[in-house]
């Protein structure tokens, strides 16, 4: 008998929603749309005025969300959120939007899933591509990529220590037997990795470093984040929710730099009203993480974490 497929379980969901300090009537933008956790919440507090924007590179998300495709007040789009820029001129939603939230990295769904080759768990397809329709796959890239890019990826992107000893392994043994399965993958690297720590599988980072550079990850989110800037109206809400170290270290200096006054040289005669000016978002709080009860029933929220900014505008006048 077929068994159901996992439930999705949205992470940081309560402190989500609230931190988008929703309006009835208001304008938002759910840019990672998932199975929908976070959209359905949205849509939960909005009246027949309000309007949810939803964007997915994912086509199987793009499938989870047409359910929601008969509320006239929701509207989703099969794009990565890279893309946000264009949404926002298509939709024309400069400066239109109270929120806009980002669920960062994979999905449950994505690593449940053996066939889209995310997970170093289950055996699948060496693939990882969020958007299977188009772009390199991770069987591709470890297949024909020279040593010192595989190490690079490895490390700059896995924060992988033994970067080197993996890349050296990958090239040495794909001449023998191309890397097609994830199982094949994680089991070579489990083989050459000298240390073991025993809170994580020998193919964690490795698997991570790969996942992001076949799907741009880091590029996506710098992109993305700035787009934002142009959709929020005064007082609009910036959400995030990170789930590894780079994504947040990102996410983190975006709003701190927004959330300063430009630099100038020391002497110039600019007031500091002046100054003032260029600032673009507020933070709202220090990093939210997840409960010690959601972490128990949901252990991938482990290394969760929430950022919240609130677009603001100074007069000229």
């Amino acid at each position: 008998m077929k068994t159901a497929p996992p439930q999705h379980v949205s992470v940081l969901l309560q402190e989500a929603v609230e931190a988008l300090a929703l309006k009835p009537h208001g304008t938002y933008l759910d840019a990672t749309f998932g199975r929908g956790g976070h959209a359905r919440a949205i849509l939960a507090e909005l009246n027949t005025q309000g309007r949810l924007y939803a964007l997915d590179r994912d086509p199987t998300a793009i499938e989870a969300a047409l359910p929601l495709a008969t509320d006239s007040r929701f509207t989703i789009v099969h794009t990565p959120f890279s893309q946000l820029a264009q949404v926002i001129s298509d939709h024309s939603l400069s400066e239109q939007l109270d929120g806009i939230l980002f669920d960062l990295g994979v999905s449950s769904p994505q690593l449940d899933d053996a066939e889209r080759g995310f997970s170093f768990m289950r055996d699948g397809p060496l693939d990882m591509r969020m958007d299977t329709s188009s772009g390199m796959t991770a069987a591709e890239f470890v297949n024909t990529a020279p040593e010192a890019d595989i190490a690079f990826v490895l490390k700059e992107y896995g924060e992988e220590r033994f970067a080197r000893k993996i890349a050296r392994a990958i090239v040495h043994d794909r001449d023998e037997k191309p890397f097609l399965r994830t199982r094949q993958l994680a089991e070579m690297i489990a083989r050459v990795v000298p240390f073991k720590d025993k809170h994580k599988h020998p193919a964690t980072r490795a698997f991570q470093g790969i996942r992001i550079h076949i799907n741009g990850e880091l590029d996506e989110i710098e992109q993305a984040l700035e787009a934002a800037l142009a959709g929020l109206k005064t007082g609009g809400r910036l959400v995030v929710i990170s789930f590894h170290s780079l994504e947040d270290r990102l996410v983190k200096r975006f709003m701190r730099k927004h959330s300063q006054a430009k630099s100038v040289p020391a002497g110039m005669p600019i007031k500091d009203e002046e100054l003032n000016k260029s600032k673009q978002l507020k933070l709202l709080s220090r990093a939210v993480k997840p409960t010690d009860g959601e972490v128990s029933a949901n252990p991938r929220s482990r290394s969760s974490v929430l950022r919240i900014a609130e677009r603001v505008r100074y007069d000229d006048n």
